[in-house]
């Protein structure tokens, strides 16, 4: 697992605005991501919400649209899994480089929780459900508060 030496990286989010934008694909593992996000975000101390997409396609532009509507960080979640066309190359590039340009573009972090993965599998693995190896919903919530109190302190 790609977790093995993942540092601790909570921080107190009081005061923060946050958006969980999370695809619709993959109900258990997409529902898995939005609960480990939830749990990271409610011991943190952020105030959130929550809005979902069709898919991880549309994932930058509706990061894109909370940041400038306020909010101060975004945590963006989807599962994109290989089938037998190139439809996942396409789709997951387009979700990385889309929320890559929505961060630099606004200046506000998004933390990345879009599952690329292999088969099914995988991504149970990495969900945050009962039996899972990883929590990479809460993974994606941690880095976006820690990152938007990192850039308020760099700010003040």
């Amino acid at each position: 697992m790609s977790g093995a030496g993942s540092p601790d990286i909570a921080a107190d989010g009081h005061g923060l605005k946050v958006v969980i934008v999370a695809g619709t694909w993959h109900e258990q593992i997409s529902n898995g991501l939005i609960a480990g996000a939830t749990r990271a975000l409610e011991a943190s101390g952020a105030e959130f919400t929550l809005v979902r997409v069709p898919g991880s396609f549309e994932l930058p532009v509706a990061s894109k649209a909370a940041l400038e509507a306020g909010a101060d960080a975004v945590v963006a979640l989807g599962v994109i899994i290989r089938g037998g066309t190139p439809h996942f190359e396409y789709v997951s590039d387009a979700a990385t480089s889309g929320l890559t340009q929505v961060t630099v573009l606004t200046g506000k972090p998004v933390g990345f929780g879009v599952l690329t993965l292999d088969d099914e599998q995988q991504g149970l693995d990495r969900a945050g459900l009962p039996g899972s190896m990883e929590d990479k919903g809460a993974e994606a919530a941690q880095a976006a508060v820690a990152t938007a109190v990192l850039l308020r302190e760099l700010r003040a």
